[in-house]
């Protein structure tokens, strides 16, 4: 396990963080632990990965318009 210190937060920031963190029934720690694990959890890589692999997956593929179908679910 590591330890990290950030210096020179801002006070808004962190006041900001605080709501932030009890909204969610979290302490500062907790919450600031939980924004790093998200922000890390789907690196860019890992998406032009995945979109490569869909682009190849659909490719040739003749799809329907999207508003098509959205206006097909909503008139039922």
């Amino acid at each position: 396990m590591y330890t990290i210190l950030v210096r020179d937060l801002d006070a808004q920031l962190v006041k900001r963080l605080k709501v932030i963190a009890k909204r969610h029934g979290r302490s500062l720690q907790g919450e600031i632990k939980a924004i790093l694990s998200e922000a890390t959890a789907f690196l860019a890589t890992e998406a032009a990965s995945i979109s490569a692999r869909w682009r190849k997956d659909l490719g040739g593929r003749k799809l329907k318009d999207s508003a098509e179908l959205i206006r097909e679910d909503r008139n039922r």
